[in-house]
């Protein structure tokens, strides 16, 4: 995956869900940047519960050993995999420490239907009763999101993640309102979300994709422009991670070198345009993190290697 993203122009990337020292180990060999969750998952049993809590807590303390590409934040995975123990467990640890949230919310109607049935508030709403919200929230999808919780999103600062090419496939029936909450001030970011429901982790395919779904639903063909869409995939998201530099002597060198005779680039009158609605991640030469070269010319050192053995090892847990 660190591969994928490294050849396709993506330097930083957010994942929550298990094998957190997997993940953290991949991007400290690979040399790219991550905010990387721990999924926290307690079905509703007190004793998973105080698992998870030990188990977030050590790897906390592990995540300490890592260079600062790698940043540790909490990830309770929604509404209906955590009790409300947990998931307040999870809010006020991350106040006390500083740390991100990562959550899936209102990503289906049936998510919030069964959030309506059990405890009579809408999913937003259910996560501001306990005070779960805050401006170090990061809400995946955000989908079926009613006017109030659009509101509520704002009011507290909470960050949400468009995944356009996963609710496609996954057919969560809704589309993301991409311009309601962005009339109200509330930070979007865009996601590829997992390969199981996308297939690729190309980041302008999906920037692409979600721009022309906001087109089409709408009815507008100016609704998410591409200039919007760059922004957002590049300095926007940095920022609702901390993350804040420019192309500058001295600043943080993360920056991608695009090939500008690419066929679909050329003549190059609209770069941003161009970027976004005429070229997938294949239109990267260098890749550059922290100030190394992951890539040049396409080539990432040891790459022939590493799909080898990833093919090995994917046709060997099959055969199991």
């Amino acid at each position: 995956a660190c591969l994928e993203m490294i050849k396709s122009g993506t330097l930083f990337f957010n994942d929550m869900y298990w094998h957190w020292r997997g993940v953290a180990e991949a991007v400290k060999e690979m040399g790219i940047r991550a905010c990387v969750s721990a999924v926290f998952i307690d079905f509703f049993d007190h004793s998973k519960y105080e698992e998870q809590v030990r188990l977030n807590v050590r790897l906390m303390e592990e995540s300490k050993a890592y260079p600062s590409r790698v940043i540790f934040a909490l990830g309770p995975h929604a509404i209906y995999t955590c009790s409300e123990e947990g998931l307040r467990w999870c809010s006020e640890f991350a106040k006390e420490h500083g740390l991100l949230i990562h959550i899936h919310l209102s990503e289906t109607e049936e998510e919030v239907k069964e959030c309506l049935k059990l405890k009579g508030l809408r999913p937003v709403e259910y996560l501001e009763k306990i005070g779960f919200l805050g401006p170090n929230v990061i809400a995946a999808h955000s989908v079926w999101l009613s006017e109030k919780e659009m509101d509520l999103l704002a009011q507290y600062g909470v960050k949400v993640v468009y995944n356009p090419v996963s609710n496609m496939k996954l057919s969560v029936k809704g589309v993301f309102p991409y311009g309601e909450l962005r009339k109200r001030g509330v930070q979007i970011l865009l996601g590829t979300d997992g390969c199981a429901s996308n297939n690729n982790l190309d980041m302008l395919q999906s920037a692409k994709i979600g721009s022309l779904l906001q087109k089409h639903h709408t009815g507008d063909p100016q609704a998410m422009p591409a200039k919007e869409v760059l922004e957002i995939i590049t300095r926007a998201g940095a920022k609702a991670f901390g993350i804040e530099a420019e192309l500058k002597e001295g600043d943080l060198a993360d920056l991608i070198l695009i090939n500008p005779n690419d066929e679909r680039l050329v003549p190059g009158f609209d770069p941003a345009s161009d970027l976004i609605y005429s070229a997938t991640g294949s239109v990267v030469d260098t890749a550059i993190c922290d100030g190394k070269v992951l890539m040049k010319g396409r080539k990432v050192e040891g790459e022939e290697e590493l799909i080898e053995e990833v093919r090995k090892r994917a046709f060997e847990l099959l055969s199991r």
